[in-house]
C-alpha cells in the first residue's frame, strides 16, 4: 500500500516547522545569508513534511510567501511543477534573496518546469546576484533532468564557451553555479562532456566565499573525471528535488 497523502493548512505546516527548529542549523543558515523568519528546519525534517502532504500546489505558494526560509524550501518540495506559471516563477525569483532559496528551491522547481530553458536564459543575464545564480543552477539542474534529445546542444555548448570568459570575474555565488554548470553539463550532457571537460581544464580552481565554513567549491575536473570512473557520465535525474 502507498503511504497516505495529508492535507494541511499553512498554519498547521508552519506550527509542524516549528516543532523541528535546531538552533544551529538556523546559526548555520543565518550565517550564510539566511534571515529571520527561520526556524533552522533540517532538511531531513522538511522531508518528513515532504512525504505527508506529497503535492500540493496552492499551499505551497501560500508557503512560499509566508518569507519563512524553511517553508520557503519546503514550498519548493510540494509545488506542482506542471502548474507553475512563469508569473509564478519570476516572483519565487525575485524573492529569492539567499542561495539555498535561488539555487535550490526555484533552480529545481524551474528546471522541472515546462519554463526552464526560457527562465534560465533570462536570468543568467540579471545584475542581481542571487537571479543569475538561479539562472545558471536552472540550467545546470535542466541538463539533469532532461533527455538530451530535449536540450539544445549547440545553446549549452556556447554557455559553456561564457562560463570560460566569465567565471572568474562573476559575482560570488554565481561563480558557484557557474561552476556546477560545467559539471552538470560535463556529467549528464555526454554529447559535451569532453569539451565541459576542457572548460573545466581553462577555469581550474574557482574561489568562492563560503561564509567562512568548512564547505568547499568542487574542482570540476576531478568531478567529472570522478563520474566517469563510475560509468554514470549522461545518467539522468528522475527529480531536480532533493
Amino acid at each position: 500500500m502507498g503511504s497516505i497523502t495529508i492535507k494541511m493548512t499553512v498554519p498547521e505546516i508552519l506550527a509542524e516547522l516549528e516543532t523541528y527548529a535546531n538552533e544551529n542549523t538556523k546559526r548555520v543558515h543565518m550565517k550564510h545569508g539566511a534571515r529571520e523568519p527561520i526556524f533552522g528546519v533540517k532538511v531531513s525534517d522538511l522531508k518528513r513534511i515532504q512525504r505527508k502532504v506529497k503535492k500540493d500546489h496552492e499551499v505551497a505558494l501560500e508557503l512560499y510567501d509566508t518569507g519563512n526560509s524553511d517553508a520557503m524550501y519546503l514550498a519548493g518540495l510540494i509545488a506542482d511543477e506542471n502548474r507553475m506559471t512563469k508569473k509564478n516563477l519570476r516572483k519565487w525569483v525575485e524573492n529569492a534573496y539567499w542561495y539555498m532559496v535561488s539555487e535550490y528551491t526555484v533552480a529545481w522547481i524551474t528546471a522541472e518546469s515546462c519554463y526552464g530553458f526560457e527562465l534560465g536564459l533570462e536570468w543568467i543575464e540579471s545584475d542581481d546576484e542571487m537571479i543569475a545564480a538561479a539562472g545558471w543552477s536552472t540550467l545546470a539542474n535542466l541538463v539533469a533532468v532532461r533527455l538530451d534529445s530535449q536540450l539544445d546542444i549547440k545553446a549549452f555548448d556556447k554557455l559553456l564557451k561564457r562560463v570560460a570568459k566569465e567565471i572568474h570575474k562573476a559575482p560570488n555565488r554565481v561563480r558557484y553555479t557557474m561552476n556546477g554548470f560545467v559539471i552538470a553539463v560535463g556529467t549528464c550532457l555526454a554529447p559535451l562532456t569532453d569539451k565541459a571537460k576542457v572548460v573545466a581544464e581553462k577555469i581550474g580552481k574557482v574561489e568562492v566565499d563560503m561564509a567562512g565554513t568548512a564547505c568547499r567549491v568542487p574542482l570540476a575536473t576531478e568531478y567529472i573525471d570522478k563520474v566517469a570512473d563510475m560509468g554514470r557520465i549522461g545518467k539522468k535525474k528522475k527529480t531536480a528535488r532533493c
